[in-house]
């Protein structure tokens, strides 16, 4: 009994592990993508046009969103910014689902671990959801209500002092905090946000002139690594489980809970039970994909399992920062809207896949326990690349490389303060990360001394350790 306990915890950590590395390489070149794009795309200009319940609106939220992906957490908190800048409910909703549901990283890891039949579901379907959910708030939405609930929002949070992240839109903090030159006191949620408004401010140049520079690749860097703090405790759960449900949770459970064959019947109950099992199953944004695939090898319909994707918004844990947000009526609305959208849409996603004969056989290849995941094949190679990629931007934030500063080691282009070694050359100042780098300009002061010591700042005083 021990024996084959044991055997059954090595084979779920296997499983999980393996397709963590099956799919490493699509999730960091999807942050890495991703991060591009937050960086040098503008929130501010397209924020601006969430307000009326439009369909440029409408399209311009999804949009929004996608471009600014992140957990389930981070897409509530960044939903609640826009909706008390005025931004209406149903383009709030639809720029939480695309930014958890629409973005390059979840793609990626759908094509590989699921198929491009389920990637094309994820995408058509979002599409379908958000128009379905913007029919359904049109006809349901009670105006009165969110405009009491908006003006109460903001009355609190003036009343407890709370500002907004201008970067990100969610809550900033007295400790991470800066004075503009013009006098304005700005909040930051992290110093990680903090410094992408010092690396804003001092940016010149569009983002190919960015990216020939430390500075450039320092702001991606940083980005990266706050995609990464978003989202790494849902990827790690998210896989671990997967392994778990597929070694432990026997057949006869999802026999249960799914019914089995075929026709419209069995399609919308499974649709809904997915969405049931993703409210109760705590697994949010990036980490209900691998739980998706063990659901599918359970043998549960591919409407079950579309739907369950759809619903990483309305989870229990997402649903109680709706009820401190919002409060219950609210949330129950939000949640009512979502949950029908997610399960009608996952049901109409099965029902034309089926139509076109495109809906994936399930006995045609190998279960999660057949397979061999760690081999010197294509996998292997791509997160090589992608482990170097994210081994340079990482070294490059550490480093602070171009990182905003007071000074600027003219050697390294580390950001460095006057604490640290110095030499004075042609009556300029120059400071220096260590020793070495000043031995380094000692030796060859022509070489270095064109580098102005002094890094880009924006009157800030706060100091920034990096993590």
């Amino acid at each position: 009994m021990q024996a084959a306990l044991i055997d059954g915890l090595l084979e779920s950590l296997r499983i999980g592990v393996g397709f963590l590395w099956t799919a490493a390489w699509a999730i960091i070149m999807g942050l890495v993508i991703t991060s591009l794009v937050q960086v040098y795309v503008s929130k501010e200009r397209m924020a601006q046009v969430l307000g009326a319940e439009t369909l440029s609106g409408l399209a311009k939220a999804t949009a929004f969103g996608a471009a600014s992906s992140g957990c389930s957490f981070g897409a509530v908190a960044i939903g609640k910014g826009l909706f008390k800048k005025g931004a209406h409910a149903v383009n709030v909703l639809a720029f939480m689902f695309a930014s958890t549901n629409l973005i390059v990283e979840l793609g990626l890891m759908i094509l590989i671990l699921l198929g491009w039949e389920f990637l094309v579901a994820e995408l058509l379907g979002g599409l379908v959801l958000i128009a379905v959910m913007a029919l359904l708030v049109h006809l349901t939405l009670p105006e009165n209500l969110f405009d009491e609930v908006r003006q109460e929002l903001n009355q609190r949070d003036q009343e407890h002092g709370v500002t907004e992240d201008p970067t990100c839109g969610m809550e900033g903090k007295d400790e991470y905090s800066l004075t503009t030159d013009g006098g304005e006191t700005l909040k930051f949620c992290s110093a990680g946000c903090l410094e992408t408004y010092e690396q804003e401010a001092a940016s010149s140049g569009g983002w190919r002139d960015e990216l020939l520079t430390w500075g450039g690749w320092y702001k991606l860097g940083n980005q990266y690594r706050k995609e990464w703090s978003m989202i790494w405790k849902d990827v790690v759960v998210g896989f671990l489980v997967s392994g778990f449900v597929i070694v432990f949770v026997p057949q006869w459970v999802w026999n249960a809970l799914f019914l089995q064959g075929d026709g419209l019947l069995v399609s919308a109950e499974n649709a809904i039970m997915g969405v049931v099992i993703a409210v109760i199953s705590f697994v949010g944004s990036m980490g209900n994909v691998p739980f998706a695939v063990a659901l599918w090898g359970g043998g549960i319909s591919f409407a079950g399992v579309i739907a369950f994707v759809y619903a990483d918004l309305i989870t229990i844990p997402v649903l109680n920062v709706y009820r401190k947000y919002y409060g219950w009526t609210v949330m129950l609305y939000i949640l009512g809207v979502f949950f029908v959208t997610m399960a009608f849409t996952g049901f109409l996603m099965e029902e034309l896949f089926d139509a076109l004969g495109i809906v994936p056989n399930l006995a045609g290849g190998q279960t999660a326990t057949e397979q061999t995941y760690f081999e010197l094949d294509y996998t292997f190679y791509l997160n090589v690349v992608a482990f170097a990629l994210s081994g340079f931007l990482l070294y490059v934030y550490r480093r602070g490389l171009g990182a905003p500063g007071q000074f600027r080691d003219p050697v390294c282009g580390m950001r460095t303060d006057d604490s640290g070694p110095s030499v004075t050359h042609d009556g300029e100042t120059y400071y220096f990360c260590s020793k070495r780098c000043k031995r380094s300009f000692e030796n060859r002061p022509a070489e270095f001394a064109h580098q102005h010591p002094e890094g880009s700042g924006t009157g800030s005083t706060h100091e920034h350790d990096h993590h």
